[in-house]
């Protein structure tokens, strides 16, 4: 089986007992034992328990029973979720050795789809860094480049699906930790709806099933090589989970068309609040060359109404108010309720003007970052990083600005998806922001990008 293979592939040869589950499994940790040293992209696995559950697997369709349509295959999942046995460390070293009891509510899925974890994924420390080093793992390494980062915090994640070690892996997505590791290794990712996928058990440390806290912009999602396997991974993922699956039925709405020329397009490739750097926009104006000759609306410039500045600073206030809680209420905040309140209303008006506008537009395209995968950096304190660029120098944490914050804000999904390389051989990816709720929007639209760039390349060193 080619360890590139999609996940629908790999779920049809098993069906088709054209290879057993077993046998799939046992072929990715061939790989990963070849290919992982070199990337340090998985950190933790649990080989026994992962062949006894593929032996389960086969043995369940010998019977005849279809554990779902992701039967047998294997993926990979973020460090930072509870998984049962596991230390979810987040990176902190003092949790090195804390297992936890339970799985995390959206890997649960994903097992009772038929999917077999071979893999935890590295992360940054607390999930805080576009790198993924930290010192109990330490530092995970971008298969296009083994010197340059592979992105954060999922970036384990996505390193391991650009060089065929899995078929998905799961990650989260706060700012830019599924979208910007997508970018910087030419893969697949999915911000999803705001709270359409579970966080339950994605919290440091051992988890007994114990509410988390409230999440106003962080999400969990999926990345994949190939842009149905997304789709496959959030109809799995996606809907009510506990108390609230008692009353509310998920629907996931169809995707507004399945032909690029229907699709009407908003984008923007640059603007002087946070410039592109001109390798990167050279593959961002390619791409709307191509798409402009799909017969697509197009209509360049940002939506009337958003105003990115004033985003920007509402979505630094909230992201504060977030990293800076203490949920073991030991402390106050520094960050009252009524300013929380003020803030979160300018989110929500945010959200509207974006869900008025997608009333004469199905997509809205523009950059992941304003930069390709840059060499490792792990100059303390953050704020004094630069990246280099055909430009000059930029600041590190401008990653977050406007790119970004737009699509965590608002709420809105935002899938990435390959587009092709710069002229130094990096991956660069274009975010797709849909309407609330409209995932598959964004997500089709992805797959469909394919016909006008190519979609998935796999690093050429991997390629095997």
């Amino acid at each position: 089986m080619n360890s590139y293979a999609t996940a629908a592939a790999m779920a049809a040869a098993i069906r088709t007992k054209t290879i057993s589950a077993r046998e799939l499994v046992e072929q990715t940790f061939r790989r990963i034992d070849a290919l992982n040293p070199a990337l340090n992209a998985i950190v933790w696995s649990q080989r026994e328990a992962t062949l006894a559950r593929a032996a389960e697997a086969d043995q369940a369709l010998a019977k005849g029973r279809d554990l779902g349509p992701l039967h047998g295959v294997p993926i990979t999942i973020k460090e930072s979720f509870a998984y049962r046995e596991s230390p979810n460390t987040w990176g902190l070293p003092n949790l090195k050795n804390a297992k936890s009891p339970r799985t995390a509510v959206a890997i649960e899925r994903l097992e009772s789809a038929g999917a077999i974890v071979v893999g935890k994924t590295n992360v940054p420390v607390m999930l805080a860094d576009w790198q993924s080093y930290n010192e109990i793992y330490g530092v995970t390494n971008n298969p296009w480049d083994l010197s340059r980062t592979p992105g954060g915090s999922t970036g384990g994640g996505a390193a391991a699906l650009a060089a065929g070690l899995g078929a998905l892996t799961m990650g989260s997505d706060l700012s830019g930790s599924i979208r910007i590791p997508a970018h910087f290794c030419g893969v697949y990712g999915h911000k999803p709806s705001l709270n359409a996928i579970s966080m339950e058990g994605l919290l440091p440390g051992p988890w007994d099933g114990s509410p988390g806290p409230p999440m106003d912009l962080a999400v969990a999602g999926p990345m994949a090589r190939d842009a149905r396997d997304l789709a496959l991974a959030f109809d799995v993922l996606a809907g009510a989970t506990g108390d609230d699956g008692k009353a509310w039925m998920w629907r996931t709405p169809a995707p507004r068309h399945t032909r690029l020329k229907d699709f009407r397009i908003g984008y923007i490739v640059d603007d002087q609040i946070a410039p592109i750097a001109s390798d990167v926009r050279a593959v961002y104006e390619k791409l709307v060359s191509a798409l402009s000759k799909t017969g697509a609306t197009m209509q360049q410039g940002w939506p009337a109404g958003v105003d990115v500045r004033s985003a920007a600073e509402t979505y630094g206030y909230l992201l504060m108010s977030f990293v800076t809680a203490d949920l073991t209420g030991n402390k106050p905040s520094t960050f009252d309720h009524a300013s929380w309140l003020r803030y979160t209303m300018r989110r929500h008006a945010f959200r509207a003007v974006w869900q008025k506008y997608f009333e004469s537009y199905d997509v809205f395209l523009l950059p992941s970052s304003f930069t390709a995968a840059f060499p490792h950096d792990h100059t303390q304190p953050i704020e004094k990083r630069v990246v280099k660029t055909p430009e000059g120098n930029r600041p590190y944490v401008q990653n977050t600005a406007y790119w970004i914050s737009t699509a965590s804000l608002s709420g809105l999904p935002a899938t990435v998806a390959p587009i092709g390389l710069t002229e130094d051989g990096l991956p660069v990816g274009i975010q797709i922001l849909a309407p609330m709720w409209e995932d598959g929007t964004s997500i089709e639209f992805a797959a469909l990008l394919s016909e006008v760039t190519g979609g998935f390349t796999a690093p050429p060193a991997f390629a095997k």
